[in-house]
């Protein structure tokens, strides 16, 4: 019985002595910086960029974001349409400018957020909770108080982070949800390993600090558990490394199959054909396959969901080029 004892100890001790030296080394490893991500940025005119607002969350954080008034005059508030912009991983709004100016010019309302640990949302690379991000879109919307049809725009992480909104229970706040080359899970058939070596993520640590996590530990949520491949800049703020709340919760749910089976709200996918980071022609497959599984009592997702490839372009492409943006206008417009 002794021996026993000892032995259930000695392997206690030995698997808490793991956790805690995956916690500690088991971070993200540099990764050479991805050109094709960083450089279409490096011409554009930022200088009619709109200055940042503010709205205090139900935490008392202050939420960056940028709006864009429509140029174009309208007879009444119905007929007001307003757009909701989320930028990528590691970005924020500023990265969404040409994509804002184009739905401004076409007469849309326009608000590009600085998502909390982005930008001027800081601190960066952090949240304190899982499920924060959404908390805090919807302080933004109350605070706000866009007119008219809403629609969330995501880009990458952000089309990610709009999925897992449109499948959630506060999917109403808006009526229309874009997705532009939307990050699904590193288990999704549309992704790449590492997504073509842009994120490098700390596996070690990132089990790690899930397990303690559930036992109520959060002394480690200020560790980094993934990084992105960037070169350092002064002139943009970026945000090179997540947390782990903040790496988990700009995406689906880990079962991103029940986010896509629980959309009951009009929803287009538009994705490059060239693109570097994901399979573009998985996607229609991912997104028919899982709507199947949607439940009686809302419209399937399968009439809901659109997915369209643009030929020729690639991942950056779809928030920069005309073609990409005529496509995403055109979605909304079609909402």
């Amino acid at each position: 019985m002794k021996s026993l004892v000892i032995t259930l100890i000695s392997t206690l001790g030995i698997s808490l002595l793991l956790l805690a030296l995956a916690i500690v080394f088991g971070g993200p490893k540099a990764i050479p910086a991805l050109a094709s991500i960083s450089q279409p940025f490096k011409d554009i005119n930022y200088s009619d960029l709109p200055q940042v607002s503010y709205v205090n969350a139900r935490d008392g954080q202050a939420l960056a974001y940028r709006t864009y008034a429509s140029l174009v005059a309208t007879s009444g508030e119905d007929k007001v349409s307003s757009v909701v912009l989320v930028h990528g991983s590691s970005a924020s709004s500023q990265s969404m400018h040409q994509l804002a100016v184009h739905f401004q010019q076409a007469g849309l309302s326009v608000y590009a957020l600085d998502i909390r640990g982005h930008g001027e949302s800081v601190p960066l690379g952090k949240i304190n909770y899982l499920g924060q991000l959404e908390d805090d879109l919807e302080d933004f919307m109350l605070s706000v108080k866009p007119k008219g049809i809403k629609t969330l725009v995501g880009f990458s992480s952000g089309g990610s982070f709009a999925l897992r909104f449109a499948g959630s229970g506060r999917q109403a706040v808006f009526d229309n949800y874009l997705l532009l080359s939307p990050f699904i899970s590193q288990d999704s058939p549309t992704s790449g390993n590492n997504s073509g070596g842009w994120v490098s993520v700390g596996v070690p640590r990132l089990v790690g600090i899930g397990i303690v996590k559930q036992l109520g530990i959060n002394n480690f949520n200020d560790l980094a558990v993934m990084g992105f491949a960037l070169n350092k800049t002064e002139h943009v703020t970026l945000t090179y490394s997540y947390n782990y709340d903040l790496a988990m919760n700009f995406r689906p749910l880990t079962h991103y199959q029940d986010n896509i089976a629980a959309v009951t709200r009009p929803m287009a996918v538009l994705v490059g054909e060239d693109d570097e980071l994901f399979y573009p022609e998985a996607f229609a497959l991912l997104f028919a396959a899982n709507a199947q599984n949607s439940s009686a009592d809302h419209v399937p997702s399968t009439q809901l969901i659109s997915v369209t490839i643009i030929p020729k372009l690639g991942h950056i492409d779809m928030i920069l080029t005309p073609e990409a943006l005529k496509a995403a206008l055109e979605a909304v417009e079609q909402f």
